[in-house]
């Protein structure tokens, strides 16, 4: 789970924030300003400040917050001018938007706020829809508006360029006033809210922000979004009545509270119209009582009555904004708040206090219990290290309490009230019942109740310690407290803090006799005896000075905001235990424990183990002379599964699966895996040795446990022996289990190596590959059906790697995660897995299912098509029924997390409702309806998430779409390997201090670009390209150990009439497949011209390409000829790729289908030279047959992978 933070404000209007891996408040130092209240979300926080205006504060991130202005120059032409500046009277500005309605001149550009900063000047957008054109920029067409081309014909009569220029947003991490003539209000404002930016999928950065003013008015923010997270301009809401306080959820929910006490909810809510379209009224939770607060989430609202009581709605969702009724709650708050995952924090009314609902789930929304969050503030006093420091030294943590078992004492009332009135600065929590006593005579010092708790101290061996604690009652000046610290004997140190008289005190303080004799500390005391440690325990005060709180007072909160702070059911928070009280604590015991010393403990050890070896020496002599009884020992493990029968009908049939295994005397170990089953009502049986398994596949789906077991054989044939258990638990033992046997039979045991090949399942499961130096041999590699797969615990979307081990991969939900250097997670328990390394890992990815219709001349468009049209509801083919109601997760593993909601993000555009239009099934769909459109698809997308273990941490903030590693280590000192990323939004990046020591990096650097990207490699000499979203291809300049990040992009052609959407830079050669699965290569690439010169055609039905260190060439294909029909995702590996012959001859299949993603970009292991035999050799051995690869080709292109045009 992402770091976050949750935001506060005290009663002294100083923001702090906590951290979900903190232990302390930080203060907000920057803030000058007194603030009111906070509103937070994930990337800014929204302030009210005491001087009534409203403050921003951005949360810094590597990646910067850029906004694109852009404007058009137009011209048309003339006969006697050409092109000119001339335009007709009903033509647009000569310089306006892209719509031409408004003037946008050059100089008319002004930034929104002082905390915007120009990134450079004005300059021409010299791209075209992914292509270049000519210097001027100019765009062709035949009149205003058209369609416009980059190429001049005869007709065109107008013509267009677009300008561009950036400006970034560089108030980070400081809070920045909104400009006064963007907030010219009426009247101040009381309350505000964010949220919103879980409507409907809506992009990330774009906020709804709420706010109520000090008439009642509620007012909303337009235009707030990730490049312009200020806004634009605020709108007045109509009301039925006069708000106090109102409160937006992540999603559609936004509630209010009225004068009258009455709630009030907004309905309409949706992508369009976020400010939706009405209010429905809702009674107070108790009739007698109105409301006085409200926090609203995705699915919950929490409401505050007057008198203080707390109410959960029940019912509540986006369908039914109302919910359906109240449910009262235990505990007694002043304020309340709902943040991420509908948790909720609330400040208790009797010690403002901020408390965390604990139990909080998906199931059970209102939570189980209210607990205090007792972490210290930053800057306390009470928990400073001068303070840890004393009281350690006195051999106890007190906590800042005095206690009376320590120190007795008849300081009257007045003292402790000089104490508090800051006269001195002494400030005390736990106040003996001694030191509240009333004042008495001196006399009566010596003569306790028996009800009264002795005072005393422990024995103590300073004589000047004692006789300063027992002065002759001399009459004390007002003095400051003095700090005054002597050593003792025994080594230890003994910390005083001098309680001192007040101005207003007795003149003559009265104190207890003390008792040198040694006595037993009572319950609730730390034990000491002079047995185990020497030191005293004794009082001990601390000075507070410039804090409005006592020393041990937890802060007074005035409003809480968890709008930024993810947290759920399985994080790991350090909230509930004060990490100063705890450390001291531990310390102190520690010193306590002085009876054993290490040179005692020392040599037990040593004797315990001198005694140990003796025994094992003496029973083994024994027994020598003895020869071995069993040479060999043999496992069987037996179970009842299913096993999908090879031949037709295919159809599951029950099974006795049985697992034999052996290990000989020399330590190597081997088996045979066993299917029973009956034929004809005859006992047959299929096996397989351990040895020859080359993967073990999970192939999960909604209805079997299902596992698939390759071997070389079932390799080349494209189809594997599937079995299915009957439970998951049962599948994932066998998986395991075979998979250690396999691991054993090969004697491959721990992490992967640093050359290992990554590769990836279309499941998200992830697979390494220990490659040998056969592989590449020429003419004889290695086959690479008998390559052998072991399973790494996880689930991600896709991996790379590189040559020192450094490994990154991201998940489906774009969240990027670097390898720890474990092994095992999953289901590999124990043995199959290592102990440390292995941390929890989630995924979150979207169902999508499509609603389809056709339009008739009577109702338009309905859901009644043709006899021959697909599914009403479908999958993306249309061949497949996919229902809302019967559409389930990809797998058991999978949950939903999410309702279905309509996907707006589909290629193509869609109308406001989420339509796309064609004119038949299927066809090509855009967003707009023409007069030939009679047909029309929209897409919902629901969220599942998975929870699994793997050896992978996770790298916040930034979500990343791809990743490339340098596949060399540089040749720097530093030893710093380079890594560029692309995050979801196409943004370029560059990561810093990523080392084989720390791979995770420090810091990410932003690449600027005039366009998003989709991919990106680097190789050998950092040769960095990359491929834009509109398909064209980008060479990176001068990139180099001493600029890593290069100074400006080369655009590179793509090949004729295709766009790009992947490429892979190796050591000299650069291969790009584009979006009609052609492979490409570049020709020309040499390091004085590294953009190379020209593409060539290589293969075609390839969905990914990865290029080794060395050139190798490796892809996912698809359309893959096997035994019973094509195969989709095939791993395949280029041969005979040569210095001379960078494109290689011809394809050599291995491990598919069901592959999605494959990485050799940590395979640099060179090719063993293979010395050919002598024909006139009678003793040479015969040559190696090749295998049959040369059917395999024909004219380049893989047979049964070629597509018709």
């Amino acid at each position: 789970m992402p770091v976050s933070l949750l935001w506060a404000v005290d009663v002294y209007g100083r923001v702090y924030s906590l951290s979900t891996a903190g232990q302390q408040w930080e203060l907000c130092r920057d803030a000058q300003l007194e603030f009111k209240r906070v509103t937070a979300a994930q990337q800014c926080c929204w302030g009210i400040a005491c001087d009534n205006n409203v403050y921003l504060n951005v949360h810094a991130s590597d990646l910067p917050v850029r906004y694109q202005e852009q404007t058009y120059e137009n011209q048309r032409w003339n006969p006697v001018d050409g092109f000119s500046e001339r335009l007709l009277p009903s033509d647009r500005w000569q310089w306006s938007d892209v719509t031409g309605l408004q003037h946008q001149p050059l100089d008319s550009f002004r930034l929104s706020s002082s905390s915007w900063e120009w990134e450079g000047d004005w300059y021409m957008d010299e791209n075209f829809e992914g292509e270049p054109i000519d210097k001027g920029g100019w765009t062709y067409s035949i009149d205003f508006p058209a369609a416009y081309t980059k190429d001049k014909k005869w007709n065109s009569c107008v013509r267009r360029r677009r300008w561009l220029r950036y400006r970034r947003y560089k108030a980070m991490d400081t809070w920045a006033k909104i400009p006064s003539q963007q907030t010219n209000l009426p009247d101040p404002f009381s309350d505000i809210s964010c949220g919103g930016w879980d409507i409907n999928e809506e992009p990330r950065g774009r906020l709804s922000l709420w706010a109520v003013s000090l008439q009642g008015k509620v007012w909303f923010r337009e235009g707030i979004y990730h490049q312009n997270p200020e806004g634009s301009v605020w709108e007045e809401v109509s009301l039925p009545g006069e708000v106090v306080q109102v409160s937006c959820g992540p999603g559609d929910l936004v509630w209010a509270v009225l004068w009258e006490g009455q709630l009030i909810v907004r309905e309409g809510i949706s992508r369009d119209y976020p400010k939706g379209s009405s209010w429905v009224m809702v009674d107070s939770p108790s009739p007698d009582v109105g409301a006085t607060h409200v926090a609203v989430g995705n699915n919950v609202v929490w409401v505050l009555t007057k008198d203080n009581k707390v109410w959960f709605r029940r019912g509540v969702n986006s369908h039914n904004p109302c919910g359906s009724g109240w449910i009262s709650m235990i505990g007694e708050m002043i304020m309340i708040n709902v943040g991420l995952n509908d948790q909720v924090w609330g400040i208790s009314c009797d010690d403002r206090a901020v408390h965390f609902r604990q139990g909080v789930t998906s199931s059970e929304l209102s939570g189980k219990t209210w607990k205090v969050i007792v972490v210290p503030r930053d800057g306390d006093r009470s928990h400073s290290s001068a303070s840890a420091s004393s009281l350690q030294s006195a051999g106890c943590y007190f906590r800042g309490e005095v206690r009376a078992q320590s120190v007795a004492s008849d300081v009257e009332p007045d003292t402790e009230k000089g104490s508090t009135d800051g006269a001195t600065g002494l400030v005390s929590s736990d106040i003996p019942e001694s030191f509240n006593a009333p004042e008495q005579p001196s006399d009566h010092t010596s003569d306790h109740t028996s009800d009264t708790p002795k005072p005393c101290i422990p024995k103590v061996t300073s004589d000047s310690f004692i006789s300063e604690l027992v002065s002759d009652r001399e009459p004390a000046s007002a003095a400051p407290a003095v700090l005054e610290e002597e050593n003792i004997s025994g080594d230890a140190e003994v910390t005083l803090s001098v309680l001192p008289i007040p101005s207003g005190g007795p003149v003559n303080p009265q104190w207890s006799n003390v008792d040198l004799e040694e006595t037993q500390v009572q319950t609730g005391a730390v034990m000491e005896s002079s047995d185990t440690c020497s030191l005293s325990s004794v009082a001990t005060y601390t000075l507070a000075i410039e804090d409005p709180y006592g020393v041990d007072e937890h802060p007074l909160w005035a409003w809480i905001s968890g709008g930024g702070c993810s947290v759920d059911s399985h994080s790991q928070l350090s909230w509930f235990n004060c990490p100063g009280n705890s450390s001291g604590l531990v310390q102190s015991i520690q010193s306590m424990s002085l009876s054993v010393t290490p040179a005692q403990t020392a040599t037990w050890k040593r004797q315990i183990f001198e005694q140990l070896s003796e025994r094992t020496k003496r029973e083994m002599d024994n027994f020598r002379h003895y020869e071995q009884a069993i040479e060999q020992s043999v496992w069987v493990k037996k179970g009842t599964m299913q096993w999908w029968r090879d031949w037709k009908p295919h159809k599951w049939i029950d099974i006795q699966f049985a697992l034999e295994q052996f290990s000989g005397p020399d330590g190597n170990k081997d088996g045979i895996m066993f299917i029973y089953y009956n034929f004809n009502e005859e006992k047959k049986y299929l096996h397989a040795f351990i040895n020859e398994i080359t993967i073990l596949v999970p192939v999960l789906n909604d209805s079997k446990h299902t596992f698939a077991i390759y071997t070389p054989e079932r390799t080349k044939q494209r189809w594997p022996i599937r079995v299915a258990a009957g439970t998951e638990l049962e599948m994932h033992d066998w998986l395991a289990l075979l998979s250690v046997s396999s691991c054993d039979s090969r004697r491959i045991e721990g992490p992967p190596s640093k050359h290992a090949i990554w590769s990836i399942t279309c499941k998200g499961d992830i697979f390494v590959c220990e490659p040998t130096p056969g592989l590449e041999v020429v003419p004889y590699p290695t086959p690479c059906d008998q390559m052998f797969w072991r399973q790494v615990g996880g689930h991600l979307r896709s991996v790379e790697c590189n040559t020192v081990g450094i490994v990154w991969g991201i998940g489906y939900d774009h969240t990027a995660w670097v390898y720890s250097g474990g092994y095992g997670g999953g289901f590999f328990q124990g043995l199959a897995s290592s102990t440390d390394n292995i941390y929890t890992q989630t995924d979150v990815k979207s169902v999508y299912i499509y609603e389809n219709q056709r339009w008739n001349p009577v109702s338009g468009y309905t859901s009644r098509g043709l006899p021959t049209d697909r599914y009403m509801w479908s999958d993306a083919s249309g061949l497949h029924e996919c229902t809302k109601t019967n559409t389930k997760p990809p797998s058991p593993q999978w949950t939903w997390v999410s309702d279905w909601a309509i996907d707006y993000s589909v290629s193509g555009g869609t109308d406001r409702e989420g339509w796309q239009f064609a004119a038949d099934f299927p066809a090509s769909y855009h967003g707009y309806k023409t007069m030939k459109d009679f047909v029309r698809r929209r897409r919902w997308s629901r969220k599942c998430k998975l929870t699994t273990t793997g050896p992978w941490q996770e790298i916040p903030p930034i979500p990343l779409s791809d990743v490339t590693i340098l596949p060399c280590a540089t040749q720097s000192s530093v030893d710093v390997v380079p890594l560029w990323a692309i995050s979801n939004k196409g943004d370029v990046l560059c990561r810093l201090g990523v080392t084989a020591l720390t791979p995770a990096g420090s810091s990410w650097l932003h690449v600027g670009t005039d366009q998003p990207f989709k991919s990106i490699s680097i190789g050998a000499v950092s040769q960095v390209w990359a491929i834009a979203k509109d398909g064209s291809a980008f060479y990176r300049g001068s990139v180099s150990p001493e600029s890593p990040a290069g100074d400006s992009w080369f655009h590179i052609p793509s090949p004729a009439k295709q766009k790009l959407k992947q490429v892979s830079v190796g050591r000299t050669s650069v291969h790009a497949v584009d979006e009609n699965s052609n492979l490409w290569y570049r020709q020309g690439v040499t390091p004085s011209y590294p953009q190379g010169s020209s593409w060539d055609h290589i293969s075609n039905n390839v969905r990914k390409v990865s290029v080794g260190p060395l050139d190798q060439v490796w892809i996912i294909a698809d359309k893959v000829q096997g035994s019973h029909g094509l195969s989709c995702g095939t791993v395949c590996h280029r041969l005979e790729v040569q210095p001379m012959d960078p494109k290689g001859q011809s394809w050599d299949y291995g491990i598919g289908g069901g592959w999605d993603h494959i990485t050799v970009r940590g395979n640099s292991l060179e090719a063993s030279c293979v010395r050919l035999p002598s024909l006139t050799s009678e003793s040479s051995p015969a040559p190696p047959s090749p295998p049959l690869v040369g059917s395999l080709e024909v004219n380049g292109n893989a047979v049964g992978c070629e597509m018709h045009t």
